[in-house]
């Protein structure tokens, strides 16, 4: 008798802690890494009798995020009271959305490679594209809310230490239909998720920092079946790599547990990486386990057309339109314009570049090869670049005019990204000009003929492997300043 075959089905809820200055009902910073319970205020910390005021930028940023993923943006939208009861949660309620979100019916496009795994069958549709498969994954709703506090156990010690830093932080939580079925789908989701934030500006995305935070509502069910299993949540996933074997783990438990005639528990897992598995939390929770009601402190926000239409203006383009225009402007291989629209600031860097040496294929070469080579040896981000586009334009020419060879000029090139070196003078000032004296450098060929007679023999006899050697020995006595093309026709005629 055949195995049974399960479907997967997949809904995610992700939550973006936001770039704003301040938080999202007070005025206190929402800095990174500062000293614990140094950037706090009655507010964020519930004491009795403060009043939350909301930070506009935030429904703005929702709103932006929201028109980017096709949502409805709702014209009246109201927080609630979100109440539980845990020691990094000040107030012992959150500051939510649960009634009416900002914004509803959303969706994404996502690609996926047709031989990804396909281990569930049900939600969502697509369609083939060539070597890749389109989706759509629909997005529930987003609604903005308050970040908790932070909790640091210290086992040796038995003791947990509660740091109110990031109580207040503002967060959009993204709340996905089960519409993916495999880790592929999950992860091109997030990664499209994450880069219309990135170019949006509205947060830097880092999982390792918990600016995003995802959390895995995963459930079987027979291949086939319409009916649903019960699903189990996973969370503390801080990393793409955790959330694809968390997934695989999770789907062979519940198998397993069906299979031997078990019942698959509704509750929230903590996933374990370094152990490879997750463990039980706590049951799960419905909305009525919280007792929302409507926060009295805050009054409804409404949101004008002329609001919606004035933040609409100023979206981005975004990655698609921008590799897709590279292409068509810039005659550069679609790859290319993948890899270089990956990061919004490396982008502008590399089209300031390409417009300023008229060379958008060199251009491209450039940024392709060394540049992002030198950003993964220094562990720097894309977005950490700060060189000026001229500099690299103009090194760009000099290579083109012969002023300056490849091998020297990639030593100047480093020198332009990572320290913003002005190249003209730096390459004149160290002595890396290209030899241009068409007559010094056939002096030099003619010396190395004659200082290498033997060599010379066994090349005229056929022994091509050894020119390498001869065209070295002419590179050593121009102290490397000449052009290797140049050097090998001259070399050549002059045998």
């Amino acid at each position: 008798m055949a195995a049974k075959q399960y479907d997967t089905v997949i809904g995610l809820e992700v939550h973006i802690e936001l770039s704003t200055k301040t938080k999202i009902f007070c005025g206190c910073s929402t800095k990174f890494g500062a000293m614990p319970n140094t950037q706090t205020c009655p507010v964020c910390t519930g004491m009795p009798g403060s009043l939350p005021v909301l930070n506009k930028k935030v429904a703005e940023y929702a709103i932006a995020l929201g028109l980017a993923t096709g949502c409805r943006i709702n014209k009246r939208t109201i927080f609630d009271r979100k109440n539980y009861f845990y020691p990094d949660n000040p107030q012992n309620y959150q500051i939510s959305q649960l009634y009416v979100p900002i914004c509803e019916e959303g969706f994404l496009e996502i690609e996926t490679a047709d031989d990804a795994g396909n281990d569930a069958g049900t939600c969502g549709s697509g369609k083939s594209i060539g070597s890749k498969t389109t989706k759509t994954i629909r997005i529930h709703e987003m609604h903005m809310e308050e970040d908790a506090g932070k909790l640091t156990h210290n086992e040796a010690a038995g003791i947990s230490l509660v740091d109110y830093n990031r109580s207040g932080v503002p967060l959009i939580e993204i709340v996905s239909e089960p519409d993916m079925e495999n880790a592929e789908e999950v992860i091109a989701y997030l990664e499209k998720l994450r880069m219309i934030c990135l170019y949006l500006g509205i947060s830097d995305c880092k999982l390792q920092e918990g600016s995003m935070r995802v959390d895995v509502n995963l459930s079987v069910k027979e291949a086939g079946s319409k009916t649903l299993g019960t699903r189990t949540e996973m969370k503390n996933l801080n990393s793409f790599k955790a959330i694809t074997r968390a997934i695989a783990v999770e789907r062979e438990r519940q198998i397993a547990l069906i299979e031997n005639g078990k019942k698959v528990e509704q509750e929230t897992r903590r996933w374990d990486d370094t152990a490879g598995e997750s463990y039980s939390m706590r049951s799960k929770e419905d909305s009525k386990d919280y007792r929302y009601f409507p926060e009295p402190d805050v009054p409804p926000v409404l949101i004008s057309e002329d609001w919606i239409e004035e933040i609409r203006s100023r979206q981005p383009e975004f990655r698609e339109e921008k590799a897709a225009r590279f292409v068509a402007e810039y005659d550069i291989p679609a790859y290319d314009a993948e890899i270089l629209t990956q990061s919004k600031h490396m982008a502008a860097l590399f089209e300031e570049t390409a417009k300023l040496s008229g060379q958008p294929k060199k251009t491209a070469n450039w940024f392709m090869g060394e540049l992002l080579r030198l950003l993964k040896e220094a562990g720097k981000e894309p977005e950490e670049l700060t060189f000026t586009p001229k500099y690299a334009a103009d090194l760009i020419l000099a290579v083109e005019e012969g002023k300056i060879n490849q091998a020297n000029a990639k030593e100047v090139f480093a020198k332009v990204v990572l320290e913003d070196v002005e190249p003209l003078s730096y390459m004149e000032q160290q002595g890396l000009m290209s030899l241009s004296d068409e007559g010094a450098l056939q002096a030099a060929v003619e010396e190395v003929i004659t200082e290498n007679a033997g060599i010379v023999e066994e090349y005229r006899a056929g022994k091509d492997k050894v020119f390498g050697f001869l065209v070295g020995q002419v590179m050593k006595k121009t102290k490397g300043k000449a052009d290797p093309g140049k050097v090998n026709e001259l070399l050549k005629k002059s045998l």
